[in-house]
């Protein structure tokens, strides 16, 4: 596992590493799952210098030229073709630095977000990986081309038939299941790294105790329909759990099974 180095980073607004860390519970409340989804198709067209002229330019203005140093991620960044994970009728626009709709009153993220909750997961070649919250399976495809081995777990069955299908046709691999995300998946626990792609009002317990030994979990925390903050928390040499405040984002709800 690499060493990820520690970098606060103005997402919104500046941050400020003072701020409470958010509770950690067991407890998590049902959010609105009656959106309904549009799928995201893919065509098993091949990476290979597909709009990569694209790719290297939004990484080398938007990425690459920020904070995001680590070559794992910013090659990996460079390699998955964003617009094969985005609807066909936005596939224009899959190169530009913001957040998309996929449908499903969910989004692909940004890609600068992307690779900085990847960075900070700090996880390289042969670590295992949970994701929380699949969407289109971009984030998946970027762990996987930085080769961890990707386990990811999305709520909406037809988001996750959809990302299988675009990871499986562009030759990602990663193990797509569809299941609420609240509790994990403590089947292939314990996980080198834990990543959350919607926020939480809390830390899930569960998550937590998925940690590998030096695993982080890299997630947005925060209230529904406001600034929210990135979180990295890992375990200290004492066995305590300890959090990083990288910044205030804005991401759509944890979405929960009905109960």
């Amino acid at each position: 596992m690499r060493r990820w180095p520690w970098l606060l980073v103005g997402l919104v607004t500046a941050c400020s590493s003072s701020t409470p860390l958010p509770p950690i519970t067991e407890e998590g409340s049902a959010a609105d799952t009656s959106v309904l989804v549009t799928t995201t198709a893919a065509d098993g067209t091949t990476i290979a210098a597909d709009r990569a002229d694209e790719r290297n330019d939004l990484v080398d203005k938007y990425i690459a030229a920020r904070d995001i140093e680590d070559p794992i991620v910013v090659q990996a960044m460079r390699e998955v073709p964003r617009h094969h994970f985005v609807p066909a009728e936005l596939a224009e626009q899959a190169y530009r630095d913001s957040a998309l709709p996929i449908g499903h009153g969910q989004t692909i993220s940004q890609p600068y977000i992307v690779a900085l909750m990847s960075d900070a997961l700090d996880v390289g070649p042969g670590d295992k990986v949970l994701e929380i919250g699949t969407g289109s399976g971009y984030q998946a495809a970027v762990l996987a081309a930085m080769g961890c081995e990707v386990f990811t777990m999305e709520i909406i069955p037809e988001l996750a038939s959809g990302a299988q299908r675009a990871l499986s046709n562009l030759g990602y691999a990663a193990t797509v299941v569809n299941a609420d995300g609240y509790f994990g998946w403590e089947e292939h626990a314990p996980f080198d790294g834990i990543i959350v792609t919607a926020a939480p009002d809390h830390v899930p317990q569960p998550l937590i105790d998925q940690l590998g030994e030096d695993a982080a979990l890299v997630i947005p925390v925060g209230p529904i329909g406001a600034v929210q903050t990135m979180w990295r928390f890992n375990r200290d040499d004492t066995g305590q759990i300890i959090g990083q405040n990288l910044g205030p984002v804005l991401f759509v709800p944890f979405t929960r099974a009905e109960e």
